[in-house]
C-alpha cells in the first residue's frame, strides 16, 4: 500500500514538540516525510528540512511558500501537522483546509472562540479534516477507559477528577526567560497560561473518556508567582451534559511534580484510574470487589485497546507513540475516503475541531469565572448552545 504524504509546519530544530510528531507520524509506516516548512528563520528552515531527508524543493522557508509550492502539484501532501506558535494556528489551519488539505493542529487550535467556530465551520464545507493534537488520548490504556465507560462497565458516571500539574515554571527567577516568559504574556499567550496550556489537555481527555462535554464550570484561578500576569495554577469544578460532576486541577509551581496527567473516572458500579507517567497501568476498582490493575497488551481488551498496541506486555509505549495513534487514525480516515468506505470504527478517535472548539470556550469560560471570583458560567461554545 503505497505511503500517505505528510507535511510539518513548525517543530524545527531544538523543538519540544517537533521529533514526537516526526516520530509519530513515521512509526507505522502510513505517512512519508515530503514537504516541510520548519523554521521562521527560512534559510534554516530549508536547511534543517533536508538533513532530516526532505527534496531541496520541498523544504520550503515559510508556510506561504510551503502552501504556493504543494496545492497545484500531483503528488501534493495528504497531511500537514501545524506545530507553530499558538497565535499562528488559526491563520495556517485557515489557508491550507481553504486550499483542500487535510490538518492536524497543535493544541490550542486557535486563540479565540469565534475563530475556533470558523475552523469548525470552513471543516464542515470543505469536508477537510481538521484534527486537534490532544496526543494523550492516543495511549491505549486510555482509549480502554473510553470503551470500558461506553460498555456500562462503570453504570452511570457520576464524577470525574482531572489533574495536569507539573513544577518547571516554579523558579521565580525564570520570570525573565524567554522560554517560560511568553506563557503568561497575554499579548502572546491570550487569555490564560496554564489552563490553555495543560488544564485543557486534562479537560479534554474528561470528556474523550466519559463521552460527556462540559456544561457550566467555576474556576479559582492565580498567579502565585506575583510578577505573572495570567495564571499559574487553577481549581477547576465543572458539571458535565451527561451528568456528571468533575474536578479538575493545573498548576505549573507544583514543585516536585514531573508532568502529572491523571485521570480518575468513578461510577456507580466502579471506578478507574490512570496517571500519563504510568501508562501501561489501569486501576480498576468494581463495586465491592478486588481491586485489578489492567495491563497495557493482555488478552481479552478491548478493540480500541488491542489496534493502538504495538510491543509485547511489560515493556514500556510512551508519549511518541500515542502521537502515532493519533497519526494511524487519520491514516485510516484518509484511505477510508480515498477508497469510498467507512471508517474502522476503533480508529475513528482522532480529536476532531469541534474538541478544539470546546476546549476554547472553556478556556475563556475559566478566564471570565476566575476573575468573577469563581461564578458559575455557560462553558460551551455559542455555535453549541
Amino acid at each position: 500500500m503505497a505511503k500517505l504524504k505528510w507535511g510539518m509546519i513548525g517543530g524545527g530544530e531544538g523543538s519540544q514538540i517537533g521529533p514526537a510528531h516526526r516520530l509519530g507520524a513515521g512509526l507505522d509506516g502510513h505517512f512519508e516525510f515530503a514537504a516541510g516548512a520548519l523554521d521562521h528563520r527560512p534559510e534554516a528552515g530549508r536547511a534543517y528540512g533536508q538533513t532530516l531527508g526532505l527534496a531541496a524543493d520541498r523544504s520550503y522557508g515559510d508556510w506561504r511558500e510551503m502552501l504556493e509550492g504543494e496545492k497545484d502539484r500531483e503528488d501534493r501532501i495528504d497531511l500537514v501537522t501545524v506545530a507553530t506558535p499558538n497565535a499562528t494556528h488559526f491563520e495556517i489551519t485557515k489557508a491550507f483546509m481553504e486550499n483542500g488539505f487535510h490538518v492536524l493542529c497543535e493544541k490550542p487550535m486557535t486563540m479565540t472562540v469565534d475563530e475556533a467556530e470558523e475552523i469548525v465551520r470552513i471543516s464542515h464545507a470543505t469536508g477537510k479534516i481538521c484534527a486537534v493534537n490532544y496526543g494523550y488520548s492516543g495511549y491505549s490504556l486510555v482509549r480502554h477507559m473510553k470503551a470500558m465507560v461506553a460498555r456500562g462497565d462503570l453504570g452511570t458516571i457520576r464524577l470525574v477528577v482531572a489533574e495536569f500539574a507539573h513544577g518547571h515554571h516554579a523558579d521565580a527567577a525564570d520570570a525573565d526567560n524567554p522560554r517560560v516568559r511568553w506563557r503568561y504574556d497575554p499579548a502572546q499567550a491570550g487569555v490564560s497560561a496554564q489552563f490553555a496550556d495543560c488544564g485543557i489537555h486534562a479537560l479534554h481527555m474528561a470528556s474523550f473518556v466519559t463521552g460527556q462535554e462540559i456544561a457550566r464550570l467555576s474556576a479559582d484561578t492565580v498567579s502565585c508567582i506575583s510578577s505573572r500576569v495570567l495564571e499559574d495554577d487553577a481549581m477547576v469544578n465543572f458539571r458535565m451534559d451527561g451528568g456528571a460532576v468533575g474536578r479538575l486541577w493545573t498548576s505549573s509551581v507544583a514543585i516536585g511534580r514531573q508532568h502529572g496527567l491523571t485521570l480518575q473516572v468513578f461510577g456507580e458500579k466502579g471506578g478507574l484510574r490512570w496517571a500519563q507517567e504510568q501508562p501501561n497501568q489501569l486501576y480498576w476498582m468494581p463495586l465491592n470487589g478486588r481491586l485489578r490493575v489492567i495491563e497495557r497488551g493482555e488478552a481479552g481488551l478491548s478493540p480500541e485497546a488491542d489496534r493502538t498496541t504495538r510491543v509485547t506486555i511489560g515493556h514500556a509505549e510512551g508519549m511518541p507513540l500515542a502521537f502515532a495513534n493519533i497519526y494511524s487514525d487519520l491514516a485510516e480516515a484518509l484511505r477510508a475516503e480515498k477508497e469510498g468506505r467507512a471508517i474502522d470504527p476503533a480508529a475513528d478517535l482522532y480529536p476532531r475541531a469541534a474538541d478544539g472548539l470546546r476546549s476554547m470556550a472553556a478556556v475563556y469560560a475559566v478566564a471570565e469565572s476566575g476573575r468573577g471570583e469563581g461564578a458559575w458560567v455557560d462553558a460551551r461554545p455559542p455555535m453549541f448552545r
